[in-house]
């Protein structure tokens, strides 16, 4: 556990400085460590690992990236987060700086065992989504902004597992897209792994399922936009992009 505690340390030094991502998550009152993308490869086999591989906190502008599913190189984790559909999973973030852009939750069913599960093949849902809360696209409050602790305290991102989802073994992907360089999105996502547990027999149907990569592209005004732009600016709305969120 000391390699852990040295690494993240050495993490928070660069996201101090760069950008960032989800470094751990809280179930409850208990606290999984994530993986530090400058931590060394020694956390690849840890046993206690629930996130999957990503290797620097820069963002991913294509929208057709292989890696837009879970981050580069997004190699499977050891183990997963077990939790009860109906609660709520947190992820944490330190020193988030943007403040733009929709804030986005998904899950995809591993069909199986998640170390072994090819983000390929995955049909994601969406579980939340947090956007624009109030005045306009460009100086307006958005929950990326709100959600923002700049004290050195970390940032939360609570989402909850729906209630009815059926049991088994999923990813949950946090995806910030931040939209302050005009014509140019930025894409932070992170995915760990969770055992869902329950009495449920949900699951959405195809209208609430998309590909990643494949559900953004640059033909989108909400992805390739100038928020600076005065058009775009003033507006007071923002439709985020994908499918709906499913609640069961």
């Amino acid at each position: 556990m000391w390699q852990f505690l040295a690494s993240f340390l050495g993490c928070l030094a660069h996201l101090t400085s760069a950008h960032g991502g989800a470094l751990n998550y809280t179930v409850g009152d208990t606290w999984y460590p994530g993986y530090d993308p400058y931590g060394g490869d020694w956390q690849d086999t840890a046993p206690w690992m629930v996130q999957r591989k990503w290797i620097t906190v820069d963002p991913i502008f294509e929208t057709d990236n292989i890696s837009l599913a879970c981050n580069a190189p997004g190699n499977p984790a050891q183990t997963s987060i077990p939790i009860n559909a109906g609660d709520n999973i947190t992820a944490v973030y330190y020193d988030w700086v943007h403040t733009v852009g929709p804030m986005i939750a998904w899950m995809t069913d591993c069909k199986g065992d998640c170390r072994t599960f090819n983000t390929k093949d995955a049909d994601w849902f969406k579980i939340g989504e947090r956007g624009l809360l109030s005045g306009t696209i460009e100086l307006g409050m958005w929950f990326q902004h709100e959600f923002g602790v700049w004290d050195g305290g970390p940032s939360l991102w609570p989402e909850t597992i729906p209630k009815s989802l059926k049991p088994g073994n999923y990813l949950v992907r946090h995806e910030i897209i931040s939209l302050h360089s005009a014509h140019k999105p930025q894409f932070y996502p992170e995915c760990v792994h969770v055992q869902v547990k329950g009495e449920g027999t949900g699951f959405p149907e195809q209208e609430y399922m998309a590909k990643i990569p494949g559900v953004y592209n640059m033909d989108m005004p909400e992805i390739n936009i100038d928020i600076y732009d005065p058009e775009v600016s003033t507006q007071t709305t923002y439709k985020i992009p994908g499918p709906p969120v499913w609640t069961g």
